[in-house]
């Protein structure tokens, strides 16, 4: 099925068109994402700053915009493309309402330092209760559940209060890391999304407490198959069944809020009927079930099994696109990489100047603006004093140097890429973030050197 496209000046774009090819290779732009919504105006900017047009996809677009080029194409008065390639993807509607999403339910995020500690003292206590959680359901006993409400409700209000400060977290690994962190990480990335999209704060603990528990039934399963790399069809089957036990050990418990149980048996379910344990597909899966779906498959593309280090997010969010609109509803996934940003907080990049660093704190009107803490030059040599760098401030400054014709856009500082961790040994991703957030932490004489 062809895909119907328009050819739209960049002057003319708006916002919920969705931009399907450029009148240049992906390549040569920094954006990471074949084909995406336009959500804000920083994006327009950034499109006008390398291309001349671009290609929308008619169909996916969505608003006034949608109602327009629709009319137009009826008119047959607007330029049509065909995209390369597009006849290689059949395209299957599966019927999905659109989700309700609010990004301006919660007040801007606070500094990142202010909530360092207090994440820092979440996180422990995080990880001590899904110890004792899983010392529990081994032996047989009653879960601490209201201990884990609270410890959500916590988590809840930290991250309304500053995402990056939980996003460092559950993007950074440390060398003590316990078995069960998945679950863990999956329930930051589930609640920074929640926050995203403006979910209220009961559901907002309720997908995180299911977030947190999917996994309890896995305890149930073979460990010979918990580990298997490649699962035979038997096996399989055999481990899908974890699903099942881990809702009849939180059922078995009146304390566990219903919609908790509803989100744990949903959230291996695809948006295809591809899922288990029933096959569910569209509007059949909750809501808050395929958003826990999301971020479980995000959090095991970007720390695979038996990898001492998680991966680049490019790769993982370019395998997370790929399944738009087939195994996970595409609005919601266009929201997810949204709320995360292309270079979530923690992630090594390499900028336009050749200089590598790390992203340290987002800028959430302008995502592909971060603030990153440089650490080696140009030459990939190691500062002697690692220089912070907000490139939203260097972009406002550049601009103004644009307007007065003392430089070219293509001279523009902006992030190239993000670089697999470990790709360079002298860059500690830990490191940096306990200097940035906690003075005096293992590095504090990093910050210290900093703010002289």
């Amino acid at each position: 099925m062809a895909i119907e496209q328009a050819k739209i000046s960049v002057d003319d774009l708006q916002r919920g068109m969705f931009v399907s090819r450029l009148d240049k290779p992906w390549t040569r732009t920094p954006f990471a994402l074949q084909g995406f919504y336009i959500r804000d105006l920083e994006e327009i900017r950034q499109l006008q700053k390398y291309c001349r047009f671009v290609y929308v996809d008619i169909h996916k677009t969505v608003g006034s915009a949608g109602v327009t080029l629709r009319r137009l194409m009826n008119a047959s008065s607007a330029s049509i493309g065909q995209g390369r390639g597009s006849s290689a993807r059949t395209v299957i509607t599966i019927p999905s309402r659109p989700v309700v999403i609010s990004h301006k339910a919660y007040p801007p995020p606070q500094p990142v330092q202010r909530e360092a500690n207090t994440a820092r003292k979440l996180h422990g206590q995080i990880l001590y209760g899904m110890s004792e959680v899983m010392g529990l359901v081994a032996s047989n006993r009653p879960l601490p559940v209201q201990q884990v409400n609270q410890v959500v409700e916590d988590l809840v209000e930290s991250v309304l209060r500053s995402p990056d400060a939980f996003a460092w977290l559950a993007r950074v690994r440390d060398k003590d890391e316990h078995t069960y962190s998945h679950s863990v990480r999956a329930s930051i990335w589930a609640v920074l999304f929640g926050r995203h999209i403006g979910l209220t704060r009961r559901e907002l603990v309720q997908l995180g407490v299911a977030t947190l528990l999917k996994d309890v039934g896995k305890l149930a399963i073979e460990g010979e198959v918990l580990q298997m790399k490649q699962r035979d069809p038997r096996s399989e089957l055999e481990y899908r069944k974890f699903v099942q036990h881990s809702v009849k050990m939180l059922a078995a418990d009146p304390k566990i809020d219903p919609e908790v149980i509803n989100i744990v048996r949903g959230h291996c379910e695809r948006h295809d009927g591809s899922g288990y344990p029933s096959g569910l597909r569209g509007d059949k899966i909750p809501v808050l079930a395929r958003m826990c779906g999301i971020v479980t498959f995000y959090d095991e593309a970007t720390n695979p099994r038996g990898s001492s280090q998680p991966v680049a997010p490019s790769r993982a969010v370019a395998k997370l696109y790929d399944l738009r609109g087939i195994a996970y509803q595409e609005q919601l996934v266009v929201e997810f990489i949204q709320a995360i940003g292309l270079y979530p907080t923690g992630t090594q990049v390499e900028l336009s100047t050749g200089e590598v660093g790390v992203v340290v704190e987002q800028t959430y009107d302008r995502r592909l603006r971060p603030k990153v803490m440089i650490i080696l030059d140009r030459e990939k040599r190691e500062l002697s004093r690692p220089r912070l760098c907000d490139l939203a401030e260097v972009e406002d400054r550049e601009q103004k140097l644009i307007e007065r014709g003392k430089m070219s856009a293509q001279e523009k500082m902006s992030i190239l890429r993000d670089i697999e961790p470990g790709a360079y040994p002298q860059v500690d991703a830990a490191a940096v973030r306990d200097s940035y957030l906690f003075r005096g932490g293992r590095l504090g004489q990093l910050l210290t050197r900093l703010t002289k």
